[in-house]
């Protein structure tokens, strides 16, 4: 299958603007042992490496990923759905003070196609 036909598919699957941030590094089929869901599907994504646009001019390296967090997303066909997201981190430098940051969900909900309650999942307690 072509590429794009294979992207244009996975967008109408996942949420909205999720893969101009994340990559799908893979999946699982299991068994739930529930009866309207029997399955489960869960997808793992990672964050891009891209250094979010208010850290781009300062000196900054790529510092590992956060722990990931599941999010139950909507069924699809007889299988209960999980994403396994990992965001990641960087070292920035900021007037000779290094500080770990990351990309500001609540930032990106507002200025692109990612829903603000998609966006809420990411938000730090």
């Amino acid at each position: 299958m072509d590429k794009d036909l294979n992207q244009s598919l996975l967008e109408l699957i996942l949420p909205e603007g999720i893969l101009e941030y994340f990559t799908i590094v893979g999946f699982d089929k299991g068994n739930s042992g529930k009866y309207v869901y029997d399955k489960t599907l869960t997808i793992y994504l990672e964050e891009k490496n891209q250094i979010p646009t208010e850290y781009k001019y300062y000196k900054y390296k790529a510092s590992g990923f956060m722990e990931p967090r599941l999010i139950n997303d909507y069924p699809i066909r007889n299988m209960l759905v999980t994403l396994s997201v990992k965001r990641r981190r960087w070292d920035v430098e900021i007037e000779g003070e290094v500080k770990k940051v990351s990309r500001d969900w609540n930032v990106i909900a507002q200025g692109t196609r990612m829903s603000a309650e998609y966006a809420a999942f990411f938000k730090r307690n």
